[in-house]
């Protein structure tokens, strides 16, 4: 199974993180472009995107795995 991927701020922007690397994959200048590839690497590798806030805490999420249907809860 992938690692998913994270959208969170950095020092020169917002930052692409792909859980458990040290390293960004990509840094961009506004959220909303990091959001759109951290959602573009997250469809291909078929896991969950989660985006921080700017206090660095997950705002929102989406998957694109194996849901389990009917979804829990």
């Amino acid at each position: 199974m992938g690692k998913n991927v994270h959208v969170v701020p950095h020092d020169s922007g917002w930052a692409v993180r792909i859980e458990g690397n040290d390293r960004a994959s990509s840094v961009h200048p506004t959220q909303r472009d990091a959001t759109q590839a951290g959602r573009a690497r997250a469809r291909r590798d078929g896991v969950e995107i989660l985006i921080h806030g700017e206090n660095g805490r997950i705002r929102a999420r989406d998957s694109y795995g194996n849901d389990p249907f009917p979804p829990k809860g």
